[in-house]
């Protein structure tokens, strides 16, 4: 692979050769030609929309998001429809009810706060895994199936 960088508008690009198989290549042309834009542009979104940015994901996760990009549709569909167990879900709504009324104890605070970081990491693979397979051209994503 051979890199060249490039900064324009105080935005550093990276020229690159890249070895693609005669499949790849075809799809990115058609691609490129259907949205009227040149192969390259299409490439760099595509890489762009396809490698995660995890930099605002907890640290805890963000190998894991950025893991998911390589796994099969057949794994990414059992993450997409995983939810939090239901007793986790059941003590969530328990312990976030009375905040309203009365604070918690420190230790149910910080139960709440470990299920709340448990929720947002099922959330956060979800939507990760239903953005990669929408890339892949899975079937509809956001209907009953």
């Amino acid at each position: 692979m051979t890199v060249q960088s490039i900064t324009t508008h105080s935005i550093t690009c990276h020229a690159i050769t890249l070895h693609l198989s005669d499949a790849v290549m075809r799809r990115a042309t058609q691609a490129a030609s259907m949205l009227q834009a040149p192969v390259e542009e299409i490439l760099a979104s595509m890489l762009a929309v396809t490698l995660p940015d995890t930099d605002d994901a907890p640290v805890s996760i963000q190998t894991e998001l950025a893991r998911m990009t390589w796994l099969s549709d057949q794994t990414l569909w059992q993450i997409a429809h995983q939810s939090l167990p239901m007793e986790q879900a059941a003590r969530l709504k328990e312990l976030s009810a009375p905040q309203a009324e009365h604070p918690l104890s420190p230790a149910n605070q910080a139960e709440l706060d470990a299920l709340r970081q448990e929720y947002g990491r099922y959330t956060l693979r979800k939507a990760r895994a239903y953005a990669l397979l929408s890339l892949r051209g899975g079937r509809p994503l956001l209907v009953n199936q």
